[in-house]
């Protein structure tokens, strides 16, 4: 009985996929998108290490590739991909956080779908500014005993140099969140991605969200984006 639900989830279970640079937005609005939806975010890196601490012969091949140093193939991530979207809690729809990057990538995600009559039911680009998009990362800073998040030009707080949320006093930035990191990311995204649009574009599922407006104003499109997918 387990094993047909399993089938079922399988079958039925929405695919998103979210694209967008780093800064963008995609791990913010994938939980909203979570608490709003129901559906299961599934993270490529999750998804490996929960799969080598299960034990699974999946899971036990990547954590042998990765204990020599090595790259986990796109066939073991797929196979991964493919026991966990058997689950019976993925019913609602799961969306892909950090697989498929690249058009070969998208072309065996496609054809693993396919196997259980599934798809890609949208790609949803988070559409930037990428000069815009700089300021914002470059302009991150955390407190460092909380983790509140404060930016130099959007969100300061209310007291110089003390934290609104616990009232610390000492603040930190990521080495990488620089101007210059932050477009050589913008540069590898665009380059890395310009094909996935296009693919998803050929197959009539992508979306376009402008990711620069507020974060509730992206929520409530991707909202509308999904909620038409689910109810269709």
């Amino acid at each position: 009985m387990a094993a047909v639900r399993e089938e079922t989830a399988a079958k039925t279970a929405r695919v998103l996929i979210l694209l967008g640079p780093p800064g963008a937005g995609k791990g913010t609005q994938a939980r909203l998108l979570e608490e709003g939806f129901g559906l299961i975010q599934l993270s490529t890196g999750d998804l490996l290490r929960a799969a080598v601490a299960a034990g699974t012969p999946a899971g036990l091949a990547a954590k042998s590739v990765m204990a020599a140093g090595g790259l986990v193939s796109d066939d073991i991530v797929l196979a991964i991909l493919k026991d966990r979207m058997a689950a019976p809690d993925v019913a609602a729809g799961v969306i892909l956080d950090g697989f498929p990057r690249t058009d070969v990538q998208a072309a065996a995600l496609d054809d693993l779908l396919a196997a259980s009559g599934q798809r890609v039911d949208a790609a949803i680009s988070l559409d930037v500014d990428d000069e815009a998009m700089i300021a914002r990362v470059a302009g991150r800073y955390t407190c460092a005993t909380c983790g509140e998040g404060y930016h130099d030009d959007f969100k300061r707080p209310l007291h110089d140099g003390v934290c609104d949320k616990c009232g610390g006093t000492t603040f930190k930035r990521r080495a990488d969140d620089t101007a210059e990191t932050a477009r050589e990311r913008l540069k590898a995204y665009h380059a890395q991605t310009a094909p996935l649009i296009a693919h998803y574009e050929r197959l009539g599922v992508l979306q376009r969200v402008d990711a620069m407006a507020s974060i509730d104003k992206v929520a409530e499109d991707l909202g509308q984006i999904v909620g038409g997918l689910l109810a269709g």
